[in-house]
């Protein structure tokens, strides 16, 4: 599908358009300039409760502004109806923009939208916008990926289903990688414990980050089992990313607004490094099975 273009003299008297655009982290400059284009012409923002108010301001002064914001246990707006109300605006011939913070595709819920508009019939396109895990990593100069240290990353949500963290801890827990949690906060202790169970090193670094991309952003770095034993007090409840592998100690500068895990005392980068150095070289003495045929 092409690109859409809203144009008030291509679409007042025929069908409407949806555009499901990535917000980005927060900050209106890490904005694509096809979002920002887009948010000027659309009729409608349908937005999460994640899009900051300066990047709603990027909006025409007349257009209309539907919130449909989810959190955690609490979904002002379900979503078939949020897919229904898309759905409703297009066929009233609307220019629409579905507003969601980061990116649509990652945990955004962007791909059951696109599935109703198009078996609605309903014409749409996709915006990318920057997500969490690049936009965190960016905020800590933490490389995703490092050749010396990671040669893969994977994005998981916290989330839990039926109250338990669905997660393949077997993959998640091989050395070598980096691993970005969404929404991590409250399932700490299950990731923690899952990981533990299938012979992921504790003593890996790892940080959280609140708000990342954003200047309200903060930052709480340690193992893991420090970050579950001080997560609850420190966290404010903002959008919060966990980033764990020994890429956290490969950060090129310190940044402000960071605490170590209370009780703790921060190692060196140097000593970081050879812990990391040093949990490979197990790794690799470690026989690998052999994958069945």
């Amino acid at each position: 599908m092409g690109h859409v273009r809203f144009s008030r003299r291509q679409y007042v008297k025929s069908a409407g358009v949806v555009a499901l655009v990535g917000a980005g982290p927060g900050a209106a400059d890490l904005l694509t300039l096809r979002a920002h284009r887009l948010l000027g012409e659309a009729d409608v923002i349908v937005h999460d409760r994640l899009v900051s108010d300066e990047v709603l301001d990027m909006a025409r002064p007349d257009a209309e502004r539907i919130f449909v914001g989810k959190a955690r246990g609490n979904h002002c707006m379900p979503q078939a109806d949020i897919n229904a109300l898309l759905i409703r605006l297009a066929r009233e011939g609307k220019r629409v923009v579905r507003l969601k913070g980061g990116d649509p595709l990652i945990f955004g819920r962007g791909g059951e939208e696109a599935e109703a508009l198009a078996a609605a019939g309903v014409a749409f396109e996709i915006v990318p916008g920057i997500t969490a895990a690049v936009a965190c990593a960016a905020d800590l100069a933490i490389p995703l990926t490092h050749r010396d240290e990671s040669r893969s990353v994977t994005l998981v949500t916290g989330h839990t289903k039926h109250g338990t963290l669905d997660l393949d801890f077997i993959a998640l827990a091989r050395p070598g990688a980096t691993l970005a949690v969404y929404m991590g906060v409250h399932s700490l202790p299950r990731l923690a414990e899952g990981l533990a169970h299938h012979g992921f090193d504790l003593t890996t670094p790892a940080a959280l980050v609140e708000r990342g991309g954003t200047r309200q952003r903060r930052i709480l770095t340690g193992t893991l089992p420090e970050l579950v034993m001080q997560a609850p007090a420190w966290s404010n409840g903002g959008p919060a990313l966990v980033l764990i592998g020994d890429v956290v100690a490969r950060r090129a500068m310190a940044n402000s607004g960071e605490c170590h895990a209370a009780g703790t005392t921060r190692p060196g980068t140097d000593q970081l490094r050879q812990a990391g150095a040093d949990r490979r070289h197990r790794s690799n003495a470690i026989p690998q099975r052999p994958v069945p045929a």
